[in-house]
């Protein structure tokens, strides 16, 4: 099953993420299929950059989003129908 996830990347207290899509049973920072966007929720407003031609193929091709991403894709109307 392949997950749309956060990686995270960064020092200690100023986290920047990548979204990818991964394997399920991959570790959080460890190997992954394709980097779709990054997300920076230190600057102020935060930063949010996804390929959306990206994200839905993945999507289309059965991909589960996880929470934390679905909200992100929701907030910044990157799946818009």
């Amino acid at each position: 099953m392949v997950k749309i996830r956060l990686q995270r990347f960064g020092s200690n207290k100023s986290p920047f993420y990548r979204v990818v899509a991964t394997d399920a049973t991959s570790p959080r920072d460890g190997r992954f299929l394709e980097i779709i966007g990054t997300y920076n929720p230190v600057k102020n407003p935060a930063i949010v950059d996804i390929d959306k031609e990206k994200a839905a193929k993945w999507i289309n091709n059965g991909a589960k989003p996880t929470e934390t991403v679905k909200n992100l894709f929701k907030k910044y109307s990157v799946l818009e129908k």
